[in-house]
């Protein structure tokens, strides 16, 4: 399992939220680059990049973070937020994200993500399915789609998605651990997918619970922000699985 640092940018700035409650906003770094960097150090070789503010406006906002972090590091970016046309997604391809997340436009126009599927292909697309109550949550996490997770994902898997980035959001930032029975639900229905744990990873055990399970990899966010996990043991973990 791949373990994936998270960095969540507002106004150019490395932040975190609780809940996605934008409110909440912690600022931890002013550079995200110096962020990314540390990472690369420690031996991670991925990082999960979210432009917040264009979760916020519906388009792109810190392109231009993400290109710093994608070309003065090695790191492969998945990167997400403000994605709403062929315009963003092709932006963010361009500045050097190695896969884009798809998550308010997937439930918004399905068919337009559908055609994106067949252009740009299933290795470059993570469809993003952030869950509020088990119900998809959209623009932010502001919105409540009615949409069931499970059936969300099963859907646009049977169209040939692969990865799929499943985040709860009652969990995010909140250091009690990730929803582990979903990601049993989902991978017990979907032994096929490639599925990417967020929200809640807080200590060694979670990131082997998720292993367990079958996830692919865990996106580790406040834990480490809040050195409730150390980039020692994150660099330590990478190793074994060599």
């Amino acid at each position: 399992m791949i373990l994936v640092p998270a960095i969540d940018i507002i106004n150019g700035q490395c932040v975190r939220l609780t809940k996605g409650d934008y409110d909440t906003r912690k600022v931890y770094n002013e550079s995200p680059v110096e962020v990314a960097k540390a990472f690369e150090g420690a031996g991670l070789t991925h990082v999960h990049v979210v432009d917040l503010d264009g979760a916020r406006d519906k388009h792109i906002v810190n392109a231009k973070v993400l290109e710093q972090i994608a070309t003065q590091t090695s790191l492969q970016v998945d990167f997400g937020g403000g994605i709403k046309s062929e315009t963003d997604l092709q932006t963010a391809l361009d500045c050097g994200a190695s896969q884009v997340t798809l998550g308010s436009i997937a439930v918004s126009e399905p068919e337009l993500v559908r055609e994106w599927l067949k252009k740009f292909g299933a290795e470059q697309l993570i469809l993003g399915a952030d869950a509020k109550n088990r119900r998809i949550a959209t623009h932010g996490w502001e919105q409540d789609s009615g949409l069931d997770v499970i059936d969300f994902i099963k859907e646009y898997a049977q169209k040939g998605f692969e990865y799929v980035l499943c985040t709860d959001v009652a969990k995010d930032g909140m250091l009690a651990g990730p929803s582990l029975e979903l990601y049993y639900e989902i991978l017990e229905q979907l032994p096929e997918l490639s599925l990417i744990a967020s929200g809640g990873v807080t200590t060694m055990d979670d990131i082997y619970q998720c292993a367990e399970l079958g996830c692919t990899a865990a996106i580790i966010g406040k834990a480490i922000y809040e050195d409730k996990l150390s980039l020692k043991e994150l660099e330590r973990y990478q190793t074994e699985q060599m």
